[in-house]
């Protein structure tokens, strides 16, 4: 039988203190919640900053040639900052909860959770405004900020997998390094990041010998936007999330 933890008298019930192992994942991801401002506010602050310099600089400039769409890459600052939010997850929220008891594996699983349900969340505000965008003859000048040509689908819901699956990439790679950082250290982060530059210096020395940088461009430009921002992002991200997994069962604060 499973003896309960006594509080101490007058003490505010933790977060934590629920009924079954089962609902310990969900008081993790609600944990998360706690950084919200980081989490949610700052990258959407920092993008729709972004969409209106641009507007503003597309307001100012000419025009470009009839057929050429005014095109900007301002979309892409809110999966950067999915990198650098999910970093505090491991080096704030992760000792945090370690301090309240929680194992590694309810860690684990319930921000697993909330960068799920964020993802789900992001991609559809992204679809949303994507088709306000639409709406409104690219906010009046023909400006494609949410809605940059090779990703706009004519499926609504591939649209919005293209849009949501790179946010779960993004985030379990960040958590992923933060792992490897909790669990190897300085060294390790300094021993990875090395190795993935030398197998990327590989990479392009074997298509450069071998002649193959047409066929790479073909591979992009042959495979549908779906596979290429949703199909293999997957892969990539439950790939991240099991190596982090792994990682995170024996790191320390």
């Amino acid at each position: 039988m499973t003896v309960p933890t006594a509080r101490a008298p007058g003490s505010a019930p933790s977060a934590l203190d629920t009924p079954g192992r089962r609902r310990r994942p969900l008081a993790v991801a609600r944990m998360q919640l706690v950084n919200l401002p980081v989490q949610l506010g700052m990258p959407w602050l920092i993008l729709f900053l972004a969409f209106a310099v641009n507007l503003v600089i597309f307001a100012l400039v000419p025009d470009p040639p009839a057929g050429e769409p005014k095109v900007t890459g301002g979309l892409l600052s809110i999966y950067i900052f999915v990198v650098v939010a999910h970093l505090v997850t491991m080096t704030q929220v992760f000792p945090f909860a370690l301090g309240l008891s929680v194992t590694r594996r309810d860690f684990f699983t319930g921000t697993a959770l909330f960068v799920v349900a964020q993802s789900l969340v992001q991609g559809l505000l992204l679809t949303l405004l994507l088709g306000l965008e639409e709406l409104t003859g690219g906010w009046g000048m023909g400006l494609h900020f949410f809605g940059v040509p090779f990703l706009v689908q004519e499926n609504w819901l591939l649209q919005w997998l293209v849009y949501t699956v790179p946010f779960l990439m993004f985030s379990f790679v960040s958590i992923l390094a933060g792992t490897v950082h909790k669990r190897f250290g300085q060294l390790g982060m300094w021993v990875a990041s090395l190795g993935l530059l030398l197998l990327g210096g590989l990479a392009a020395v074997l298509v450069t010998w071998q002649q193959a940088w047409p066929a790479v461009g073909r591979f992009f430009t042959g495979t549908p936007t779906v596979v290429l921002f949703a199909g293999y992002p997957a892969i990539v991200a439950a790939l991240a999330a099991g190596a982090a997994y792994l990682f995170l069962r024996r790191a320390t604060v």
